[in-house]
């Protein structure tokens, strides 16, 4: 039974649609995230998941159960906000156990769930203190065990980790990625961050202006996009996107730059993978900045999927474990990252090895990957 079923749900608030008929299916035990830029209706959705907000159409099932009009306490649910929400005048222990008290579960059964929590979150010395003598990162750990404790059929997260610093966030991220792991339920959470959503999720559902774009595992999204959205919004770097022209003959042919004296030509092993409609035709080219490299650094030993180009560079930017590369192919504007010890001539010219293996084809009026 999936633990989570969404169908035609629809929310308007005034005269803005926000959300446009999500459909939406988790498994038992998966790790979903919502990801979009602000604005996209994640968080509207998360909302109507967890019953604080109520869908003008459409239906959600929570393990097997129609919950529209269920209220939010009795759903099973337990929910982490991105403000904590704890009480500040309650110890880290009455935080947590406030809720049971609340539903009258006794005082044995109370403690012993605390101590499981406090033990699997690793704040056992911490249950005294209050929310004011916590960091950022501990007081995340408390919200936390206060929704384990509950042993609900769904987790919800709502952009927990986004008051951390960047290397508490890190640290969090491994700890809830961990955590699913060691009690296995299903969870669903909300990100504006990409990088979360591709080393937390086990699929991620890319949302843009009220729609799921594409729901996939990581893998998927990255390397084959649905659509030019959704390649342009997951990656950092993001991956470049140019116009190109296709041409046949002996193979298919990506020109970009076409009538240029600076034009590149790139073969593409796609074959029947692209419908003869688009030869001859513009279309957008797109390739994740990692598969232009340094010439060394060739991609196969095919020639044909590893061609050397030659281009302008006109900036590096050295991160330590690598160097991002802004370079011109055929006049376009493109990224490439190169081993931290290549010294490229910056306003000079350098040669690069191209995997056009892992080449994506988009249509440039819809915008939907071809091949």
């Amino acid at each position: 039974m999936s633990a989570l079923v969404i169908r035609g749900l629809r929310k308007r608030f005034g005269g803005q649609e926000v959300l446009k008929g999500i459909d939406l299916q988790a498994e038992s035990g998966e790790f979903i995230v919502l990801v979009g830029p602000s604005g996209c209706g994640k968080s509207t959705l998360l909302n109507i998941i967890a019953g604080l907000e109520q869908p003008d159409l459409g239906q959600v099932e929570i393990a097997g159960r129609v919950v529209n009009q269920v209220p939010p306490k009795d759903r099973d649910i337990a929910m982490v906000f991105q403000s904590y929400a704890l009480y500040p005048t309650m110890t880290v222990r009455q935080n947590i156990t406030f809720g049971m008290e609340c539903r009258n579960v006794a005082k044995p059964q109370r403690e012993a769930a605390v101590a499981s929590t406090a033990r699997l979150l690793q704040i056992e010395a911490l249950l005294d203190r209050k929310p004011s003598q916590l960091s950022g990162g501990q007081r995340q750990r408390v919200a936390m065990g206060r929704a384990l404790v509950r042993d609900p059929l769904l987790f919800l997260f709502d952009e927990p980790l986004s008051n951390l610093d960047a290397k508490l966030r890190v640290e969090m991220r491994m700890e809830i990625k961990q955590l699913h792991r060691r009690i296995g339920s299903t969870m669903v959470y909300v990100t504006h961050d990409q990088i979360e959503a591709m080393t937390m999720a086990t699929r991620i559902a890319v949302m843009h202006q009220g729609e799921v774009q594409q729901f996939a595992d990581p893998d998927t999204i990255y390397s084959r996009p649905a659509n030019l959205f959704v390649a342009r919004f997951m990656g950092a770097p993001p991956m470049n996107t140019v116009t190109a022209r296709l041409t046949g003959g002996d193979s298919l042919t990506a020109v970009i730059g076409a009538g240029r004296p600076d034009e590149i030509r790139l073969p593409l092993p796609h074959g029947d993978a692209c419908p003869a409609i688009y030869l001859d035709r513009e279309i957008v080219l797109g390739i994740r900045p990692e598969f232009i490299a340094e010439v060394d650094r060739r991609f196969g030993s095919d020639p044909r999927t590893s061609p050397i180009v030659e281009a302008p560079v006109e900036m590096t930017e050295p991160t330590g474990a690598e160097t991002i590369v802004v370079m011109r192919l055929g006049g376009e504007q493109v990224l490439g990252r190169v081993s931290p010890d290549v010294r490229l001539p910056v306003g000079g010219a350098a040669r690069f090895s191209v995997d056009t293996r892992r080449i994506c084809l988009f249509d440039s009026s819809t915008e939907r990957l071809i091949a």
